[in-house]
C-alpha cells in the first residue's frame, strides 16, 4: 500500500510452486523491499546486530533455518536492553492488531484492523496467485516477507484474520514451527476443519490467534493457539467478539500489553450490531493514548479490512473505516 494509501495489487497467474511464487513477487516488489528493509528499525538494530553475535545467535538461527526462516521468532530472544528479562516485563509491541466478529441471523462479518510498525507504511501490496492443482489465493502481504501475516481467502471458501498475541519466554519453543510458515500454509486449506488441523500443530514455535471462516458454511471461529499443541477455540455469534492482542481463552503466561487491554475495555464500552457499527469501533480513536485506530508514532493502522460472508466479499478501506471509503472489494467466491 502506497503513502496514497491505494494498494498495489499482484496477480502471479499460475505458478510452478511456491519457489515460483517467490520469484515472481521479488521481481514485482524488489524496490519495495529494498525500502522496507532499509527503514525497518527492528531488523537493522535488534535482528542484525543479533545475528552478528558470537554465542546466542548461531545455535538459535541453525535451528530455525532447520524449520523455517520467518524472522519473528528471533524477536521474543534477543534480550531487550536495560533489563536482561526478555519479554517477561510489559513493553511496547512491534504489531497490534484489532478484531470484531458477528454471526447472527442478519449478520455474518469479521472486521479487522491491519496494525504495524511505521517501517510498513507503503511496504505493503496484495498478492494472488494460482498453484499447480488449480487452487487461488488472495493474501495480503508485507513487504519481504511470505504471504501473509496478516489476512487473505482462498478459493475452497476459507479466509483468515490474524492476532498477534505475546507470550512470555517460558511458552516459547526456540527453533520449531514459525507463525508466517503456519499462515502462508493455512492459505492452502481445504475447508475449515482443515485449517484447524494446519494452524493446530504441535510443532509451532510462539503461537498466534487465528480468525478462521468458512465462507460457505456461514461460520467464524476464533482460535487461539501456543506450543506444545495447546489450542482453544471460540465459535463467533451474535453477541460480538472483540479480540486484539492478548489471550483470551487459552490460559498461557503472557506478556502484560498495555495498549491490547485498553482497546478491549474501549471495544467493551461500545455497542456493535451491524457492519457499520464495526467500523466504527475500529475507527474509534477516543484514547488519546491506545487508540483502536492507530496513526503514529510507533503503530499505524495500516488498512480495516471486512469480510462479509453474505456477500462473499472482503472490502478493503484506506483511511479511518468509519469515514467508509472503500479501495477495494474482493469477490471470495
Amino acid at each position: 500500500m502506497g503513502a496514497d494509501g491505494e494498494l498495489d495489487v499482484f496477480d502471479a497467474g499460475r505458478c510452478a510452486g511456491g519457489y515460483a511464487l517467490g520469484l515472481a513477487v521479488g521481481r514485482r516488489f524488489a524496490d519495495v523491499i529494498r525500502s522496507r528493509m532499509r527503514q525497518d528499525l527492528v531488523l537493522r538494530e535488534q535482528l542484525l546486530p543479533f545475528a552478528s553475535t558470537a554465542a546466542k545467535a548461531p545455535p538459535l538461527l541453525a535451528a530455525l533455518e532447520a524449520a523455517n526462516r520467518e524472522r519473528k521468532e528471533i524477536l521474543p530472544f534477543i534480550p531487550k536492553e536495560g533489563d536482561g528479562h526478555g519479554r517477561e516485563e510489559e513493553e511496547e509491541p512491534d504489531g497490534d492488531c484489532s478484531d470484531v466478529l458477528i454471526v447472527s441471523d442478519s449478520t455474518a462479518i469479521a472486521a479487522h484492523n491491519e496494525d504495524g510498525n511505521v517501517a510498513l507504511l507503503g511496504h505493503t501490496y496484495l498478492v494472488r496467485a494460482t498453484l499447480p492443482d488449480g487452487l487461488s489465493f488472495t493474501a495480503y502481504t508485507c513487504a519481504g516477507e511470505l504471504p501473509s501475516c496478516a489476512f487473505g481467502f482462498n478459493s475452497n471458501g476459507v479466509a483468515f484474520t490474524l492476532d498477534s498475541v505475546p507470550p512470555v519466554n517460558d511458552e516459547i519453543v526456540a527453533g520449531a514451527i514459525a507463525r508466517n510458515f503456519v499462515s502462508r500454509d493455512l492459505l492452502e486449506a481445504k475447508n475449515l476443519e482443515d485449517a484447524m488441523r494446519r494452524i493446530c500443530s504441535p510443532g509451532v514455535s510462539v503461537g498466534h490467534s487465528y480468525n478462521l471462516m468458512d465462507v460457505r458454511g456461514r461460520r467464524i471461529v476464533n482460535v487461539e493457539t501456543a506450543s506444545g499443541n495447546r489450542f482453544a477455540v471460540h465459535e463467533a455469534g451474535a453477541t460480538p467478539f472483540f479480540h486484539a492482542n492478548m489471550y483470551r481463552h487459552l490460559q498461557v503466561k503472557q506478556v502484560q500489553d498495555e495498549n491490547s487491554m485498553s482497546r478491549e475495555k474501549r471495544a467493551a464500552q461500545c455497542s456493535v450490531d451491524s457492519k457499520e457499527t464495526a467500523l466504527s469501533l475500529l475507527g474509534d480513536t477516543a484514547d488519546d493514548k491506545y487508540p483502536i485506530y492507530m496513526t503514529g508514532p510507533t503503530l499505524h493502522t495500516l488498512c480495516t479490512v471486512l469480510v462479509d460472508l453474505d456477500k462473499e466479499t472482503m472490502t478493503i478501506y484506506k483511511g479511518n473505516p468509519k469515514n467508509g471509503e472503500m479501495t477495494l472489494i474482493l469477490p471470495m467466491l
